[in-house]
């Protein structure tokens, strides 16, 4: 696989090659950003824009003040996309929000029932235990 043109972390090269993403298909491009900034954002074009041809991605950064920084979010985030687009419910993103989902989601009334009445086993069985006084 050829190079990415900025040095990116070991485990997003992996995912880019797991998912053989072409590099010749990403369009790259530097344009000015917007928002709060003054002279500094009208000036620089540091706000980076990648585009990924075959799946129509396309993805704007602008998070850090230098080019590269922003560039590095820029691959990181197309490869995300590019992770969620193919695989869809199988990406790690999409597995790390079911699992938050799951564990924030409420107990059913059932479920709920069962507990109390286990605790209340639990305290009985503790009860016994108890010194007694003669």
């Amino acid at each position: 696989m050829k190079n990415f043109p900025i040095e990116i972390p070991e485990n997003y090269l992996k995912k880019a090659e797991k998912l053989s993403i072409r590099l010749d298909k990403i369009e790259e491009s530097f344009i000015h950003g917007s928002g709060p900034g003054g002279q500094k954002i009208n000036k620089t074009a540091n706000c980076v824009r990648l585009r990924y041809k075959p799946l129509e991605i396309e993805v704007k950064c602008q998070k850090h003040r230098e080019r590269n920084k922003n560039r590095l979010s820029a691959y990181k985030l197309l490869i995300n996309k590019i992770e969620d687009k193919v695989l869809g419910k199988k990406s790690e993103r999409a597995q790390k929000i079911f699992k938050l989902r799951k564990q924030k989601k409420r107990r059913s009334k059932k479920a709920k029932e069962k507990i109390l009445k286990e605790k209340h086993h639990r305290s009985e069985i503790k009860e016994t235990r108890k010194k007694i006084d003669i």
